[in-house]
């Protein structure tokens, strides 16, 4: 079998509090027809990334209500990662192809994981591109299997989208983000549009009182009496890690006590990861107000917690963006938020804060620095933030959409 990833245990009663009765009331019975169904998630890293968040907290939940419900990662070496990893960029838009023995490696380690997978599924919902060829090669299938795209392919390389459509031929259902996502000619008949959502109750998003955060700061480096910004996300180039630091020392000539975190989370599946960690640290080396962390140095989701909660701005300067999570996360703490106008992270932005998405470092660095020094306005963004995500993107709404779906298909 695929290796299985160790879960806690969740009540999705504990989510009264903070949706209401009625919509906890709802998640039973939209599930109480699923008792029992044998459900699999499949990705590619136990943590790293919103895939690995969303499933430590969906999976749990979906044993709450009744279901079977397991998650599972594929197994790979560095060759194989490199590859997705293309592919990944290719999907979002880099003009570089694969070549043949790349291909080949994606074909192999694609076939070898789907004889590790089993049978004794009934639906089976596949995170991204990585173990998308498994359905191929698996043959012969009494499950339902669906494709859960969590990137913005809405413009892919040619040559790569090629590659990969034939093998989502037998697919029965595919899940994007957005609707534009959906490449043009998309193989598979039923698509729905669901988009990602935060658990309010993770270790990331729960309360922290102030003093904690003081202390957990204080103890990693920070000046808790200087204003900070912060960048949460991967170390990727589609994330514009470097262009962050630009716009920030554009703001820093405004504000010269001004810190900024930029806070990476490495993942199995992603070797390029590291590239890009060496020029942000290359980039910052100059510079002591410059703080760069990773879940390797010590800094997990309870300092992510923290660094949303005490940055006077998050930033999330993404020039391609399937969703973002951080975004909603952030505004969820009621902090006021600049980002990309990027994929899915506009409509994670409440109505009247459109002047906080951004085209360019001179914008970033603009929108920033007005909010750092309009503190009324930054209260006012994160107020609004806070209550639309309380209303479109927290996680019992996720899975309602995707407990309709299963029940569609079964």
């Amino acid at each position: 079998m695929l290796q299985a990833v160790d879960l806690g245990d969740h009540s999705i009663q504990r989510y009264v509090r903070v949706v209401g009765p009625d919509e906890i009331a709802e998640l039973r019975e939209l599930a109480a027809p699923l008792r029992g169904l044998r459900l699999m998630h499949v990705g590619s890293t136990p943590y790293g990334g919103g895939v690995s968040e969303l499933l430590r907290s969906v999976v749990p939940l979906e044993r709450d209500l009744g279901l079977a419900a397991d998650w599972r990662v594929i197994s790979g070496d560095e060759p194989f990662f490199k590859v997705t990893k293309t592919i990944h960029n290719g999907l979002q838009g880099e003009q570089r192809g694969l070549t043949p023995e790349q291909m080949e490696v994606y074909r192999d380690r694609s076939m070898s994981n789907a004889q590790l997978l089993g049978t004794e599924f009934d639906v089976i919902i596949v995170h991204d591109p990585h173990p998308l060829a498994m359905r191929h090669f698996l043959g012969t299938s009494g499950a339902r299997w669906i494709w859960r795209c969590h990137i913005d392919t809405s413009e892919p390389h040619l040559p790569v989208w090629q590659f990969l459509e034939p093998y989502l031929a037998d697919y029965d259902a595919a899940v994007f983000t957005l609707p534009q996502f959906v490449p043009p000619g998309f193989p598979v008949k039923r698509v729905e549009i669901i988009p990602p959502a935060i658990d309010p109750l993770s270790p990331k998003n729960m309360p922290l009182p102030q003093s904690l955060r003081h202390r957990i700061l204080s103890w990693i480096g920070i000046d808790v009496g200087q204003p900070l910004v912060t960048q949460v996300s991967r170390f990727d180039p589609w994330k514009d890690p470097l262009g962050v630091i630009s716009a920030y020392r554009l703001a820093r000539q405004h504000m010269p006590e001004l810190q900024l975190a930029l806070v990476g989370s490495m993942a199995l599946d992603d070797p390029e990861g590291w590239d890009i960690y060496r020029q942000i640290m290359a980039a910052a080396e100059s510079d002591p107000l410059i703080h760069v962390f990773t879940n390797m140095t010590g800094v997990g989701n309870i300092e992510v917690n923290t660094f949303q909660r005490q940055s006077r701005v998050v930033i999330q300067k993404s020039i391609r963006e399937g969703f973002g999570l951080v975004v909603s996360e952030a505004l969820w703490k009621g902090t006021p938020v600049v980002a990309g106008r990027a994929g899915g992270i506009p409509m994670q932005m409440p109505e009247g804060t459109e002047e906080y998405l951004v085209d360019s470092i001179e914008d970033t660095a603009e929108r920033v620095l007005h909010l750092l020094t309009h503190q009324n306005e930054a209260k006012r963004v994160g107020a609004a933030g806070r209550e639309h995500v309380h209303r479109h993107c927290l996680l019992p709404r996720l899975l309602a959409d995707e407990l309709r779906l299963v029940a569609s298909l079964v």
